[in-house]
């Protein structure tokens, strides 16, 4: 028997058509791709330390903040930029004239002093800005 090569359509209807469902898939899966890229992103904005924990922490969904990251050596890094403590009260001061309601958000490493973060938190509340939250861990039960 021999075989037969060709389409088992039509003749008549042998013109090209556009399939809609891989065309869907492939948008599903860019959608995907991106989201997860994005929220990978997020925790590219701050300096990796080891937070405390409390057993009454919550999580605060709102990331337009200004992070300001305490190392245990006592180290103070703007997003993800080493300052010093003269460099962070300026570029602060810009931020606090530019926006009136600027927030700003604390991570202190566990193994920081006391002090490194309250100087921190002195240069903060030196340049205006009222509205300071600090990172904590939430208590693994």
């Amino acid at each position: 028997m021999p075989v037969k090569l060709g389409s088992k359509l039509p003749p008549e209807s042998a013109e090209a058509r556009i399939e809609i469902i891989p065309l869907i898939d492939i948008m599903f899966f860019l959608l995907a791709a991106f989201m997860l890229v994005s929220l990978s992103m997020v925790n590219l904005k701050s300096v990796k330390v080891n937070l405390p924990t409390a057993t009454t922490a919550t999580a605060d969904a709102q990331r337009d903040l200004v992070n300001i990251s305490v190392d245990k050596a006592g180290l103070a890094y703007l997003d993800t930029r080493p300052v010093a403590p003269n460099e962070l009260a300026l570029a602060l001061s810009a931020l606090a004239k530019t926006n009136a309601e600027a927030r700003v958000f604390i991570s202190g490493d566990k193994d920081a002093r006391h002090g490194d973060v309250i100087r921190v938190l002195d240069i903060v509340r030196g340049t205006g800005i009222q509205k300071v939250a600090f990172e904590i861990r939430t208590q693994e039960k």
